[in-house]
């Protein structure tokens, strides 16, 4: 596919970065001479150092011939415009970065507006995090909660001890497949591990496993249910994710500094308690009781204050902690820290239009149609649809030979979904999620020595 991103910030060399290795013809374009030089020297790509929403310069990046044209520039309007003239030029699949509400929600109604501008999907960075952590509070004992077949299948990321039932028993005598679980893969020590029957999980091992979310409040029924939140900060992200909790009964509090911003929240959420004073005030958040909060969210603007809150909060407390991270100068000292959960918006962001583009380049011939990285990117759970002409159909999984450090986790057949034994079989139209440490399969025939 032939790919214009147009904006090379955080999340625009986010989205380069990971298209990079999958074969894509990639132009970026960016006014900052620098960023673009690095990228040029980093990554296989063309970068053209310009202004974006100038006709001249997307014509230099053939924006009339590309396949997908991608706005991330810090301004949703010079996104949308930007959009507006790709389209212009022919390009009539573009996406666009769009944080502000009222334009989500206008262009949200309004199909003949986003027909104009050719707009294919719109990216609210601050609703997909807020979407993340959501999904991270509704499961207090995952660490990380990924999406697959619509909603329908999930794998769920969390740390054995957080699960005593599964600890000194081999896999093989737990009843996963009575009510439809499989674990797919273990890391541990840095090591990922796709286990077989024999293997026995540990107290510190991360473990991902995959079900349907109805099967894993079954078998995990004994995990509590948060009901009491704080989230600390006030930002468009506290927002989305206080307004997805007070529509399910969660009792909410935000505490934010701005008093402004405090009356704005007071009339957006008059279901949620809105307090105005510093999140980093141990008397603040005491007075508040905080050590009676399922969850805790850390979304102030400084990456260095939602760490030390979140460490707070794991010595004081008992409750489940998410940090939202921007940076990612970050990320090397962040894994060695005794943190739960930790959201980062721009990654999220590069991700979820990083999905779109499988779905778009999987019309063109791929069948991959999701991807998620697990373990920090050192595996790989894939999401293909089976071709009537796939190598592996209609014969027992026991009879096929797979690669190493593979896993046939999940097969979705219409509206049924199945955890795989050796004697199911894969068949034309079904979906089969696949968990591997290997990387780049673009086929599902791929997955065959």
């Amino acid at each position: 596919m032939k790919i214009v991103i147009v904006g090379c910030g955080k999340v625009g060399r986010t989205i380069a970065e990971q298209l990079n290795g999958e074969k894509h013809d990639i132009v970026v374009i960016d006014n900052n001479e620098a960023v673009i030089e690095r990228m040029n020297d980093t990554l296989d790509l063309i970068g053209i150092d310009g202004d974006g929403s100038s006709m001249e310069v997307l014509r230099e990046a053939g924006a009339e011939n590309a396949d997908l044209l991608i706005a991330v520039t810090d301004s949703d309007e010079l996104n949308l415009y930007i959009c507006l003239m790709a389209n212009s030029l022919g390009s009539s699949n573009t996406i666009a970065r769009v944080r502000k509400p009222i334009y989500h929600k206008d262009l949200g109604y309004n199909s003949k507006l986003r027909d104009s501008l050719g707009l294919a999907l719109m990216i609210n960075p601050e609703m997909i995090a807020a979407l993340e952590m959501h999904r991270l509070i509704r499961v207090p004992s995952a660490i990380e909660v990924d999406t697959f077949a619509r909603g329908t299948v999930e794998i769920y990321t969390f740390r054995g001890a957080a699960q005593p039932a599964l600890l000194g028993k081999k896999l093989k005598d737990i009843s996963f497949q009575k009510v439809g679980i499989r674990i797919c893969c273990i890391e541990r020590d840095d090591k990922v591990i796709i286990p077989n029957g024999e293997f026995v999980i540990a107290p510190d091992d991360m473990v991902s496993l995959i079900c349907t979310p109805k099967n894993f409040s079954k078998f995990f029924k004994k995990s509590a249910k948060a009901k009491n939140v704080m989230i600390i900060g006030g930002s468009r992200t506290a927002y989305y994710l206080a307004d997805l909790l007070t529509g399910e009964s969660f009792h909410v509090k935000i505490i934010e500094k701005d008093p402004k911003r405090c009356m704005e929240l007071s009339e957006l959420l008059p279901n949620a308690t809105i307090l105005r004073g510093d999140g980093m005030n141990q008397d603040l958040l005491k007075a508040e009781r905080i050590d009676e909060m399922d969850s805790v969210v850390t979304l102030t603007d400084l990456d260095e204050e939602n760490i030390m809150l979140s460490l707070y909060v794991k010595q004081k407390t008992k409750a489940k902690c998410i940090t939202k991270i921007d940076r990612i100068v970050f990320d090397n000292l962040v894994e060695t820290l005794p943190l739960d959960s930790i959201i980062r918006p721009r990654e999220l962001t590069a991700e979820h239009i990083v999905r779109y583009v499988r779905a778009v380049k999987n019309s063109m011939g791929s069948n991959v149609e999701t991807l998620y990285k697990l373990n920090d990117g050192k595996t790989e759970a894939l999401e293909f649809n089976v071709a009537k002409d796939s190598a592996v159909i209609s014969k027992p999984l026991k009879n096929l030979k797979f690669i190493k450090n593979l896993q046939v986790a999940c097969i979705t057949r219409g509206a049924k979904v199945i955890i795989p034994s050796g004697n199911d079989t894969i068949e034309p139209d079904d979906k089969v999620i696949i968990v591997t440490t290997h990387k780049g399969l673009n086929d599902l025939d791929d997955i065959l020595l």
